[in-house]
């Protein structure tokens, strides 16, 4: 339990009422319980903070819920307090340093005492593994990784040859880290011949990668995921792409080969882009945009192909009465013949 007082503390707010209150938890508004603190920065909610259960809310400057019988704590941003509030109440896991007898280790390998090996997994010739890394059970990481400090591996991931991964990294279930590039030729018989990929996978410090997403190396040089960059389930990196600091790629994102994304960008779900395409620092990306060209830093684009969002809802406002054209143009005709014919017989 934390007291009232201490929470504020912890996450930058100011309290409103008891500060001598305990708090055990954190919970959203309908799920919130006695003794919990949950949040509303959301003005369309507001009508469940008035019937919220927990005994503390984060809520902003000058929000006014109606209640008097709840402790407030304002913030600048309620929803950042409440993800402060989420991890005090949630801190990691402590880690027990343990080798499973059925892990396969092998004796190059340079292997902490601080680190867990879970069961069934393989660490491959020549792998460095920081202090107090975490991999969970059937991770198979092969020759040549390089694995910093308090980084986790969940159980299913496979980290390819010569991947560098940094510190606090954290990889979830079945991702694929250095898989081959796709890239092919064509030879005088028109049949493909495959491109050596001879690259390697750097993901800097603060990652985090979904389940099932795949980043690819590069037939040269190499695919750099930048510090702090967040990828969501089943998001697909090509070869010698690079994400770019604090970006967030959400499911089902694709980049193809070369392609850059830059510091900030946000891509929804479904965003595909083009190989050799640039996108901009602070760039937004709405969700199953396409985009074929080089986007501006700071733009925010929607639908295939991608491009200004505000343009892009005029048109679909025109693109709504469309269907009254017909009939419209219709009844011109039937006005235009009628004068015609009163002329006709003047």
């Amino acid at each position: 339990m934390v007291k009232l007082s201490e929470l504020a503390q912890e996450t930058g707010a100011r309290v409103e009422g008891d500060a001598s209150i305990e708090i055990e938890g954190a919970a959203g508004l309908d799920q919130a319980e006695p003794s919990q603190i949950t949040f509303l920065s959301n003005p369309r909610y507001t009508s469940r903070a008035k019937t919220t259960r927990a005994s503390a809310i984060f809520v902003g400057e000058d929000v006014d819920i109606g209640r008097n019988d709840i402790a407030i704590l304002r913030a600048k941003d309620p929803y950042l307090a409440f993800t402060r509030a989420m991890i005090l109440f949630h801190p990691r896991a402590s880690i027990e340093a343990h080798v499973h007898p059925s892990a396969v280790v092998y004796d190059t390998a340079q292997v902490p005492d601080s680190v867990s090996i879970g069961a069934h997994s393989v660490i491959g010739k020549n792998v460095e593994l920081g202090e107090r890394v975490r991999i969970h059970a059937n991770v198979t990481i092969y020759d040549n990784v390089t694995i910093g400090d308090d980084t986790e591996i969940h159980s299913g991931v496979a980290i390819r040859e010569n991947s560098i991964i940094g510190q606090r990294v954290i990889i979830h279930n079945n991702a694929v880290i250095g898989s081959d590039g796709f890239g092919f030729a064509k030879d005088e018989q028109r049949h493909w011949l495959k491109i050596p990929q001879t690259g390697r996978v750097v993901i800097e410090d603060d990652v985090e990668i979904g389940a099932g997403t795949t980043i690819d190396r590069a037939s040269t040089g190499e695919t750099r995921i930048k510090r702090g960059a967040k990828l969501d389930n089943l998001v697909q990196v090509g070869h010698s792409c690079v994400v770019g600091e604090d970006a967030l790629l959400c499911a089902q994102v694709g980049m193809a080969g070369s392609s850059r994304v830059g510091d900030r960008v946000i891509l929804t779900g479904q965003v595909g882009i083009g190989g050799h395409i640039t996108v901009g620092d602070d760039a937004i990306l709405y969700p199953q945009s396409g985009v074929p060209n080089d986007v501006a830093p700071g733009e925010i684009l929607v639908g295939t192909p991608a491009f200004e969002v505000s343009a892009f809802w005029r048109a679909v406002a025109v693109f709504k009465k469309l269907g009254e054209v017909p009939k419209r143009i219709r009844g011109l005709e039937k006005r235009l013949d009628e004068i015609e014919r009163s002329k006709a017989k003047q």
